[in-house]
């Protein structure tokens, strides 16, 4: 095999606004499996035959069939976000919908949800667009196959075999099974945001101010939804050192005030927003043939719904600059081997890095004392030639400081640069 540089993109600026927007998807496809949390059974009834229709398999899909009780194995679903030019997002995205240099769909989003058995933790792993790894032979849905490469942009995956090669591709790069995956693009993103009716996120430092991105935020409070989510959640330049690793942060601080207003009273309590959000979620994913059936979503729906606020971690896929290229990063091995060992052992997670380059910690928020599992004391991280025994009850695992994250129960706010 030898390397193969992604194709038919030649003329693409990768730090332009509309693939900054992309970084939302991510967001979105996650709201909808809270969205599952929240409405459960009424969300599995209302899938419709265009969500089966437009599934995709999965060699890892579950051979059981599903059932009306909760999920008794861990499990992963691959959360993808692509960058395609829906009817919604056409104007707003300019030369990137109307330059035929700009043609084809990438998964510039890429986030595994892990979900433990016995007890339920969940880990939601981000992966960097302009990450280099070795992407697998794919066939694509027209039946053309691409030849696998051993090192190519993490983004290039889906054209080279839709939502099934990035699963794929994951898959091969961190060992875990994919047993479920779904995608969502930039027109599903303001879809489900507007359902949700917005989400109070916090603008510390000095405020953020991108043109690029459409915004001069003053420091404080902020509820963003529609575009303007879109918009806070593709900003670069104006958050932290700049970077694509610093968006990733400001994102899951996003991320995680969703989930806790999506889990809160006012979401909960209010039968039309839940329909509004059930019918909206529906609609706007592409799922796998695995998560296209009504009870496997009722199933997964009553598996997740009360993992706690401090079991639900976020975390950004370590990685090093790339020696041959410094505009990308190629993955820290032995960093990214201490995580799935972690998640092997369903070891309660401690995080010692940073919240991640684009947030700090909210001033206006108490910072909560630490707890220890009942499962063990903190212990430091495991050495990466243990076999883990998911059946011990295992300690709390320190991971590197280079896997930075936060967790749902945490207070961010971005970090902006004014």
């Amino acid at each position: 095999m030898t390397p193969q540089p992604p194709t038919r993109h030649a003329r693409r600026d990768p730090s332009s606004a509309w693939r900054r927007g992309a970084k939302f998807v991510a967001i979105a496809a996650t709201v909808v499996l809270v969205a599952v949390v929240a409405v459960g059974g009424f969300y599995a009834f209302s899938l419709s035959q265009r969500l089966q229709e437009a599934a995709v398999p999965l060699k890892d899909a579950p051979a059981e069939p599903p059932a009306l009780s909760a999920y008794n194995e861990p499990f992963s679903v691959l959360v993808v976000g692509t960058d395609e030019c829906d009817e919604q997002v056409k104007a707003a995205f300019g030369a990137r919908c109307s330059d035929p240099g700009n043609e084809g769909t990438r998964n510039d989003v890429n986030m595994l949800v892990h979900v433990s058995a016995n007890p339920r933790r969940v880990t939601v792993v981000s992966f960097p667009r302009d990450l280099q790894i070795g992407i697998p032979e794919c066939t694509a849905a027209d039946g053309s196959t691409s030849s696998a490469s051993y090192k190519a942009p993490i983004n290039s995956a889906y054209e080279a075999g839709g939502l099934t090669c990035v699963a794929d591709t994951v898959s091969e790069l961190s060992g875990q099974s994919i047993p479920f995956a779904a995608k969502v693009s930039f027109g599903n993103v303001v879809n489900i945001t507007d359902a949700i009716g917005g989400v109070e996120v916090c603008i510390g430092g000095d405020g953020i101010d991108d043109p690029d991105a459409g915004i001069d935020w003053e420091p404080g409070p902020r509820v963003v939804k529609g575009y303007d989510a879109l918009a806070f959640l593709r900003t670069r330049k104006g958050i932290g050192d700049g970077s694509d690793l610093a968006r990733i942060g400001n994102q899951q601080q996003y991320l995680s005030r969703l989930i806790n207003k999506l889990r809160s009273d006012e979401v909960l309590s209010n039968p039309g927003t839940l329909i509004g959000l059930a019918n909206t979620a529906v609609n706007n994913i592409e799922p796998s043939e695995s998560l296209a059936d009504p009870i496997r979503i009722a199933q997964l729906a009553y598996t997740l719904k009360d993992v706690p606020f401090s079991d639900i971690t976020f975390v950004q896929f370590p990685v090093v600059d790339d020696p041959a290229d410094d505009n990308h990063v190629v993955p820290d091995q032995a960093s990214a081997e201490l995580l799935w060992q972690a998640l092997a052992a369903n070891a309660p997670l401690t995080l010692t890095g940073d919240a991640g380059r684009g947030v700090l910690a909210d001033p206006s928020v108490p910072t909560p004392e630490p707890t220890e599992s009942a499962s063990g004391e903190a212990t430091p991280s495991p050495d990466a030639s243990a076999s883990p025994d998911a059946s011990a009850a295992p300690g709390v695992v320190e991971l590197p400081k280079n896997v930075n994250g936060s967790k749902a129960s945490q207070a961010t706010c971005s970090k902006g640069v004014g």
